[in-house]
């Protein structure tokens, strides 16, 4: 998935009201405001000073003229901050059949209702074939090197997904978690149960009643975000 408009780079000032943050311009010295399109805690990502890639827009029902892509952590790495981008790379990938284990399904669904009152990401089908329920989370924190980690802040709606997936795979389904990494510095997954004990002890009851896991991680780039090969799940 390639961005619409080219990337600038840019410094970052402050990030605040969690979807708003504050950037000076490289090349012009201009402090703008993005939005932020991520919810998370964004723990080591949203330092002062730290450089980041905006994407301008034109369009005249956005309010602001920018929003915050990537972190360019200045060492040939980027990690992605927009939550939405995952979805929009994993799409593009299961309709192409190129998601191990999930190659088989030829239909592919985006934000189809199911559980209480919840949208599952992707619900695949294919005949002759259990239905699947893929739910996609974008994993940014990394606290040690090469490590990723979910999730970076209680997440109670998280906890409530994981129960949902679990319910689908009693009713026979096929209940699929797929942790998709926004960093390109990370060679393996784990759960931060350190941060969030009840999404790790969750976790592991949907995985003893039959939820899968899958994890990948994403090429990125100031031109575009793409699925990856799998990463080591350390679980």
């Amino acid at each position: 998935m390639r961005f619409q408009t080219d990337l600038v780079p840019a410094r970052l000032t402050r990030r605040y009201k969690r979807f708003l943050a504050d950037c000076v311009l490289e090349d012009t010295g201009i402090e703008i405001t993005a939005h932020c399109a991520n919810p998370g805690s964004m723990m080591g990502l949203a330092e002062p000073g730290t450089r980041v890639w905006l994407e301008p827009n034109n369009d005249p029902k956005k309010k602001l003229k920018y929003g915050w892509r990537l972190v360019d952590h200045e060492n040939g790495h980027f990690t992605g901050v927009d939550t939405s981008l995952p979805n929009k790379a994993l799409k593009a990938a299961l309709q192409a059949r190129a998601v191990p284990g999930l190659a088989a399904y030829g239909m592919v669904r985006p934000e189809v209702k199911y559980g209480a009152g919840s949208r599952i990401d992707f619900l695949l089908s294919e005949p002759g074939l259990p239905d699947a329920y893929v739910e996609v989370k974008s994993v940014t924190l990394s606290r040690q090197s090469g490590l990723a980690e979910f999730p970076d802040s209680v997440t109670a709606r998280g906890a409530k997904h994981l129960a949902e997936l679990a319910e689908m795979a009693r009713q026979g389904h096929r209940a699929v978690m797929l942790y998709l990494v926004q960093r390109t510095d990370c060679t393996a997954f784990t759960l931060a149960a350190d941060i969030d004990p009840l999404y790790d002890a969750t976790y592991r009851q949907a995985r003893d009643q039959g939820v899968e896991t899958l994890c990948h991680r994403t090429n990125i780039s100031p031109q575009g975000v793409e699925l990856s090969d799998a990463l080591e799940i350390r679980i």
